[in-house]
């Protein structure tokens, strides 16, 4: 499952949620103030920042702010 990991008040983070829903792309969302595990996670995999939305794949990898043609493209390899 795709993990989005989300703040309530991240612009970026309501912007992706929406084009996936009108991709049918399925995602759970984190929220990173909520869930310090989840901060921590976040800010592994950019440096030490809270930068959301982080999205995690699952295979492991993580995008950091993406756009949703580069969400689709890295799904659709991983599933190649």
């Amino acid at each position: 499952m795709l993990t989005m990991y989300s703040t309530p008040w991240c612009g970026y983070c309501h912007r992706l949620k929406s084009q996936l829903d009108r991709e049918g792309i399925a995602y759970d969302v984190i929220d990173i103030e909520q869930d310090p595990k989840a901060a921590e996670y976040v800010m592994s995999v950019n440096g030490g920042n809270q930068t959301v939305p982080t999205m995690r794949f699952d295979d492991g990898s993580a995008m950091t702010n993406p756009s949703i043609v580069q969400v689709k493209e890295h799904l659709a390899a991983l599933s190649a």
